[in-house]
C-alpha cells in the first residue's frame, strides 16, 4: 500500500517533513496530507531558496 492523494488519514492530523524530490513517493505522502496546497507550499520554497532533501529545510503540514 502506498499513501498518495485521496488517502484518508484516520489518526494523523499533521506532519513535520523536509522538502522532497519531484516524482518521489515521499512527495506523494506530502500531497496526500496537504491536498492541492502542496504545489503552493513547494512553489514558495523554491521562490525563497529553501533547501531540499535530507538536510534541507523542514515544514509542518496540517491536513
Amino acid at each position: 500500500m502506498i499513501i498518495a492523494p485521496g488517502y484518508q488519514f484516520k489518526i494523523v492530523k499533521g506532519m513535520i517533513t523536509n522538502f522532497h524530490q519531484p516524482k518521489s513517493t515521499l512527495l506523494l505522502l506530502v500531497a496526500a496530507m496537504a491536498g492541492e496546497k502542496w504545489k503552493s507550499i513547494y512553489e514558495y520554497a523554491l521562490n525563497n531558496n529553501f533547501r531540499f532533501l535530507s538536510y534541507g529545510d523542514g515544514c509542518l503540514i496540517y491536513g
